[in-house]
């Protein structure tokens, strides 16, 4: 069972002590970490899209971890949004499951079909506005690494022309396990998978930027 522990800190560093990585995913997220590196080198900044069909779980979790990542290792220069291929809204789920991970989640504009967040953390004056959105939408900041998080194979995600470019990450969706007994448990381990692999990411970039 996972523990929601005491700070989003918390929560973020136990998720790296506890991830195991395959070679294959390890290669990934090296890939991805290379190709952030390589941006920086050209770029004053750097955008990251998080990609999922209907933007309201996966897609949203790795924007907000993202979002955390990079003030932890003090990577202000990396910008973390996230969209789909159509609009729902940020999942009630969703909310609840970072809520337990220390966020904190802000109304900015109520609507009962797509409310807008402004999501922060304890210890920080910056946010971000967490809302379902399609991922040109004019809020995503461009030029932007794409990342879909879809768990369908990469061909059936969509053709995304302003990415400067694509990788497939793919997270098994937390939905199956919608009104079971087993919800919350499903959530926050997708989140902690996110928040894991996110850190690695965000670490090999620090690295690389400190040589």
């Amino acid at each position: 069972m996972i523990k929601t522990t005491s700070t989003t800190r918390d929560f973020f560093e136990s998720a790296r002590e506890e991830l195991t990585l395959s070679e294959e995913r390890k290669k990934l997220l090296l890939s991805i970490a290379t190709k952030i590196v390589d941006e920086l080198e050209d770029r004053d900044k750097i955008n990251l899209n998080f990609i999922c069909t209907h933007n309201s779980r996966r897609s949203q979790m790795a924007q907000v971890w993202s979002f955390y990542a990079s003030t932890y290792f003090s990577l202000d220069s990396i910008f973390s949004f996230s969209g789909g291929t159509e609009v729902t809204a940020f999942h009630r789920n969703t909310v609840k499951c970072l809520q337990k991970n220390g966020f904190e989640f802000n109304v900015d504009d109520f609507s009962h079909q797509n409310p807008r967040y402004l999501i922060t953390f304890h210890g920080t004056k910056k946010s971000i506005l967490g809302f379902s959105k399609t991922y040109d939408n004019p809020h995503n900041s461009y030029p932007y690494i794409a990342i879909t998080t879809c768990n369908s194979a990469d061909q059936n995600c969509p053709f995304i022309p302003d990415a400067i470019e694509r990788f497939h990450l793919p997270y098994i969706d937390p939905k199956e396990a919608d009104n079971t007994e087993n919800q919350n448990e499903k959530y926050l381990e997708t989140s902690k998978q996110i928040a894991g692999e996110l850190f690695f990411v965000f670490e090999e970039v620090k690295k690389s930027k400190e040589k």
